[in-house]
């Protein structure tokens, strides 16, 4: 049984994604800064404040590693999923630093501020041998502001009490 925990973070990506090949074994992982502020509501202003900034280095295996890389830029924004350790190092001046590690089961665009196109690859593990004819998902229901036409989102027929909060307030603008 394992005595980690999952966590999910929002924020967003606050440095270049690197891609590195590892001294064990040589299997491949990308790593990347993450900045999480929290949005906080003071009563007193009436008013939405920021709260104080949290850092992560959020870390990545394998084939995920080169989709990370080919995929998220600096200064988009993310939701990831895994499981959050502490790393210890020592700088060259001797001095004792810990640096929070989230080590990423999922990740992703936060669709809340925009949107994105998914394109599928095959990596290591990958069902790329399966004879299974591809999802139809035709028959799925058309999501709001979307017409069966074009891609494009109509944001006259959008329907804002259908959206959260948050996503009202990216939605304004």
């Amino acid at each position: 049984m394992s005595t980690q925990s999952t966590m999910t973070i929002t924020g967003f990506v606050g440095s270049s994604v690197r891609f590195s090949v590892g001294k064990e074994g040589g299997v491949p992982y990308a790593s990347f800064r993450l900045a999480s502020t929290p949005r906080v509501f003071d009563r007193a202003t009436q008013a939405y404040k920021d709260g104080a900034t949290q850092w992560y280095t959020v870390k990545v295996w394998r084939h995920v590693a080169a989709n990370v890389v080919q995929s998220l830029r600096t200064g988009e924004p993310v939701i990831v999923t895994g499981k959050l350790r502490a790393q210890e190092w020592e700088n060259p001046e001797g001095q004792q630093h810990t640096t929070l590690v989230l080590e990423a089961t999922a990740l992703g665009h936060d669709l809340v501020f925009g949107t994105t196109r998914f394109t599928r690859t095959l990596g290591p593990g990958a069902h790329a041998a399966s004879d299974a004819a591809p999802t139809d998902v035709s028959a799925l229901p058309q999501a709001p502001g979307v017409s069966e036409d074009d891609d494009e989102v109509d944001e006259d027929e959008l329907d804002e009490d259908e959206l959260d909060d948050e996503a009202a307030l990216a939605f304004q603008g």
